[in-house]
């Protein structure tokens, strides 16, 4: 028989840099979730994955206190900004261009986030991290 769901939680934890901290400890604590199995878990997950990125992860506890975890791929902007080499997007974006990004960087960076994106193809994918460099202020050159 499959366990009983008893929520699900959504936080976002540096890659192999998960401790009882916040917002880690507080957010599984008052769940009732063992916080060490969880930061465990994830380190050993998140190890293979450059330290620091940025890690979605949607976390699925049970009433038996268990959980299962999904870890998500580091948001666009993570990729754009390490590709650009910039500590932050545009204040002005569409007025001011801050940088620019050849379009096979971008179609690495699609096909890097392809599983967590909402596209069948890659040239869609492209799409969509072509509007989350717009957003930003970096220009894509072909």
């Amino acid at each position: 028989m499959a366990k009983k769901v008893a929520g699900e939680l959504k936080l976002q934890i540096p890659a192999g840099k998960a401790n009882p901290s916040p917002p880690v400890g507080p957010a599984l604590g008052q769940r009732g979730l063992n916080i060490m199995e969880f930061c465990k878990a994830f380190n050993a997950k998140t190890q293979e994955m450059e330290a620091g990125a940025p890690c979605p992860t949607i976390i699925t506890y049970y009433v038996d206190k268990s959980f299962s975890m999904e870890i998500k791929t580091p948001p666009a902007s993570f990729f754009l900004k390490k590709a650009v080499n910039i500590k932050s997007g545009s204040q002005t974006a569409g007025k001011e261009t801050i940088a620019q990004i050849s379009s096979i960087k971008i179609k690495e960076i699609a096909e890097a986030k392809m599983k967590d994106l909402n596209a069948n193809t890659v040239e869609a994918a492209m799409k969509i991290i072509m509007g989350s460099a717009r957003s930003m202020g970096i220009e894509v050159k072909d």
